[in-house]
């Protein structure tokens, strides 16, 4: 049998964190006592209150199809949360629930973006923007941050980018892989340019919650109200309430473009999950008790992770102040991404992510998602796996 499947299938690559998290797993299974940094998932539990709510829906016969683009009550949760955190007035039907904070990353690019539109991608970059972004049919552009900004881009930089075929900007800060967080100075100079340019922006804002060291989230949407009529924030519950599994996403846009991604929505996936769609609910409205002591743990890691690296022969690496990554530089090393996350997991059994799956050959990604325990034994493991090859 010939098998012919689509151009668009076949130029997708899969995605290499989940697949470096797979065979960590693979690895556990069979035995070996393996040490993973791969997953961006945090350890902790979803909180109690959360999956009663979910509970308390299903026994009450919550378990049938809910509109497309998800409950009034959840939308209605939303708007609220972006009144009280940001600022912002959203109604309701500006609100899509999807099914993941990559769902609404994915429906946003499909329902902007086309054959011979550009995208402007700031490197490095989470590992399935780019894919996504070809999948519609655009080509993705990078713009290189470096260790020296903290990875973050320039307006000079944006403005140099942009051809008569751009459509969009994607900003992501927090940001997956490196921890960079934009200031509100640094935004406005690059919404300026957005707004100069006529630009679409996609603001991923799902790491909102995990700033360190006194640095706020600010999201590009409350810079300038040119900037919110062109802004479409993307986001989710799966970092700040641990709910990776329940399928959450958010998508909160001017209304023309909300209800093209909720048309799009309506002959796809249709709803996310009902009653995790209350666990939401729940999430969004009622207590935030976790978030400190879960920030003051991933601080502690942070910090543990970061002094750790710097001290190891041929890494050094910029210190995060959002989401839970570490992105270290191990060119000095004298191996690329791929060859040097190879070999540490084969000879010390830790599993990290090659850069270049982010935009970045030269660096690795730590998550630091997981207990202490764990950390302080992988460090061990990477410190004497980079002694012995500076030998």
């Amino acid at each position: 049998m010939d098998y012919r499947i689509s151009k668009r299938a076949a130029g997708v690559t899969p995605s290499l964190t989940l697949a470096i998290d797979a065979k960590a797993k693979q690895m556990k299974a069979e035995g070996l006592d393996v040490v993973g940094f791969g997953a961006g998932e945090p350890d902790f539990s979803t909180p109690q209150h959360i999956q009663d709510a979910a509970v308390d829906a299903m026994r009450k016969g919550m378990t049938k199809y809910t509109p497309s683009s998800g409950l009034l009550v959840l939308r209605q949760a939303v708007a609220d949360k972006f009144k009280r955190d940001l600022g912002l007035t959203f109604e309701p039907n500006q609100i899509v629930i999807s099914c993941g904070g990559k769902h609404s990353c994915f429906n946003t690019i499909m329902a902007l973006c086309q054959e011979g539109d550009e995208v402007i991608i700031p490197s490095p970059y989470w590992v399935s923007y780019p894919e996504m972004v070809k999948m519609a049919g655009a080509t993705p552009v990078f713009v290189q941050g470096t260790d020296a900004t903290e990875f973050k881009i320039t307006a000079e930089q944006l403005r140099n980018a942009v051809t008569p075929r751009t459509k969009l900007l994607i900003l992501n800060s927090p940001c997956n892989p490196t921890g960079s967080v934009y200031t509100r100075e640094e935004l406005k100079a690059l919404a300026d340019v957005c707004v100069e340019k006529d630009l679409y922006i996609m603001s991923d804002e799902i790491y909102e919650k995990l700033c360190y060291d006194g640095a706020q989230h600010v999201s590009i949407a409350t810079v300038s109200p040119q900037a919110a009529e062109r802004t479409v924030i993307v986001s989710g519950l799966s970092k700040a309430y641990s709910m990776t599994g329940w399928r959450i996403g958010i998508t909160a846009a001017p209304l023309v473009i909300a209800k093209a991604v909720g048309a799009m929505q309506s002959h796809s996936t249709s709803n996310p999950v009902s009653f995790a769609q209350m666990g939401a609910v729940a999430a969004l409205n009622g207590p935030q008790d976790h978030l400190p002591v879960w920030l003051q743990e991933y601080s502690r890691r942070r910090t543990y992770i970061y002094e750790r690296l710097n001290q190891m022969p041929g890494v050094s690496c910029v210190n995060a102040k959002g989401a839970f990554y570490l992105f270290p530089n191990i060119s000095a090393t004298g191996m690329k991404s791929v060859e040097f996350a190879a070999r540490l997991l084969e000879e010390e059994k830790v599993a990290v992510v090659p850069g270049i799956a982010f935009g970045s050959d030269a660096n690795i990604r730590l998550s630091y998602a997981t207990s202490m325990q764990l950390i302080e034994k992988g460090m061990d493991r990477m410190e004497r796996f980079c002694k012995k090859i500076a030998k």
